[in-house]
């Protein structure tokens, strides 16, 4: 991928999950938050999905995902993906999103693939292991851990959102929302919250603590329909 809203980091976020094939991939709305200050990082990233419909038709490989472009040139980027086939790692289900922690390294790095339905809450969390030098990545669903996935992937220069369509025209992506979203820098920064880009989205970006945490109350996500 290039770029959506901002390029957020030196290496910029590239693409997601699937193969490109002859439709290649194409991107819509986005929030996107970065690059750091030099000699800064992002420590902590956790945002909540509440899981629209799926898109209409459900064809193509429709993505919806937050995730971290680091100075190691890895995207860390749990996804919901909305495929058929069972394609991707995920599950041959009609009328459910498939639900995976993964890193894009050289190859996709990936734990564990679920379904979940419409309507649920999923929760992705990025934490830099101190101890381990990597990035833990928890997806939960409705509060409940479903994949995991840990990787030496440098440490995160940036954050956004992103919607994907991959494989074939992915018809209608509904909108939808992330809330309760907080980055944690590993140092304060009064001016991170410039560094805020949109493409038919929206959120206000806040610190209480003098620009060491960050917060989004709620993420709007417009529609999009890719043909």
């Amino acid at each position: 991928m290039k770029h959506f809203a901002v390029v957020l980091s030196a290496s910029a976020l590239v693409t997601a999950g699937v193969v490109r094939r002859d439709y290649g991939y194409q991107f819509s709305s986005a929030l996107a938050i970065g690059p750091v200050a030099d000699n800064n990082f992002i420590r902590e990233a956790v945002t909540t999905l509440e899981l629209p419909e799926l898109n209409s038709p459900q064809t193509g490989n429709l993505a919806l995902w937050p995730g971290m472009g680091t100075s190691g040139g890895h995207l860390v980027q749990g996804l919901a993906i909305s495929v058929l086939d069972g394609s991707a790692g995920c599950p041959k289900v009609k009328g459910k999103w498939c639900i995976v922690a993964s890193t894009l390294e050289s190859d996709q790095q990936m734990g564990k693939a679920v379904s979940a339905d419409p309507g649920s809450s999923v929760t992705f969390s990025y934490k830099y292991n101190d101890g381990t030098f990597k990035y833990d990545q928890d997806i939960l669903v409705d509060g409940k851990v479903v994949s995991s996935l840990s990787t030496d992937s440098g440490k995160a220069q940036g954050w956004g959102t992103a919607v994907e369509c991959q494989k074939a025209a992915c018809g209608k992506a509904p909108a939808h929302k992330y809330v309760d979203t907080k980055l944690v820098l590993d140092k304060a920064d009064p001016g991170f919250g410039d560094t805020k880009g949109t493409t038919g989205a929206t959120g206000e970006l806040v610190t209480a603590d003098g620009g060491k945490t960050w917060t989004i109350d709620t993420i709007s996500i417009e529609s999009h329909t890719y043909t």
